[in-house]
């Protein structure tokens, strides 16, 4: 208890290992705390609880080495998004956590942003919406039988509605909102790829696609009606849907004469 030869000399008496996203002069300043004591009094389960509060580290160990070393051994978060908070964008883990950038600049990650998380509530709701993410991810990214990845085309993802998932999607024509409800995620995403050519051919400011109603597209549910002539077309629209979604430019139907062909007319 007493002998220098079980110090802690320097900080090369101090072991890190696994850290690569998480600060490691954070890391380091929690663990090197114990420079210069006696190895048996650094209080373990302390720095262990310590290096954890750093939000890219999920789990850590901390050793003693005999005679005079300690190790600790860091296992880090793995982002599944980013995350916008404010004027800030973070990135996200799949249970929720918020851990910032990393602390490598050089690191890179391609992810969606994700809209509707905030910071101030509590970890379990954030998991909760982050439960939506992943299930919609993984959906799109089994991509049916051809195998495709279809997130690389997603650049935001609002998840402030669990009842209505919006994706900004853009297969090469341009970025597009799509609402794609809280399930059937795959097939409405497939949807909107094969009559997103036509869409555009019809309509020429083409901003959303509200895709939740089996049956039926409706064009444009974000834009406000800017007319008269507008605001009927909204009107008659909303005949058609429930529930009814607060503004629809149009909304078009299945080709009853052709329902094989999978074609659409504007009704």
């Amino acid at each position: 208890m007493h002998s220098w030869r079980f110090r802690i000399n320097s900080s090369d008496n101090v072991e890190i290992s696994g850290v690569h996203n998480a600060s490691r002069a954070h890391v380091m300043e929690i663990a090197g705390a114990d420079i210069g004591r006696n190895i048996f009094f650094v209080p373990l389960d302390e720095r262990q609880r310590q290096l954890e509060k750093i939000p890219w580290v999920e789990s850590a160990t901390v050793m003693r080495l005999l005679p005079n070393r300690i190790a600790v051994d860091i296992q880090e978060r793995t982002p599944v998004a980013f995350v916008q908070i404010g004027p800030r964008v973070s990135l996200i883990d799949a249970n929720g956590v918020i851990m910032g950038m990393p602390a490598d600049r050089h690191t890179k990650y391609s992810f969606p942003v994700i809209h509707g998380i905030s910071d101030t509530e509590p970890l379990s709701s954030r998991a909760a919406a982050m439960k939506i993410y992943d299930r919609m991810a993984e959906e799109l990214d089994s991509g049916g039988k051809d195998g495709a990845q279809y997130t690389r085309q997603i650049s935001e993802v609002d998840l402030s509605d669990p009842e209505d998932v919006k994706v900004m999607a853009d297969e090469g024509g341009g970025a597009l909102l799509i609402h794609l409800g809280s399930s059937n995620f795959l097939d409405r995403y497939k949807l909107y790829l094969a009559h997103i050519r036509e869409w555009r051919q019809q309509f020429q400011n083409l901003q959303s696609v509200d895709l939740r109603y089996d049956g039926q597209i409706i064009v444009n549910p974000d834009k406000p009606a800017e007319s008269p002539k507008d605001a009927k077309q909204s009107a008659l629209s909303t005949q058609h849907s429930a529930p009814k979604p607060t503004v629809k430019a149009a909304t078009w139907k299945p080709n009853k004469a052709h329902p094989k062909k999978k074609t659409w007319k504007k009704k």
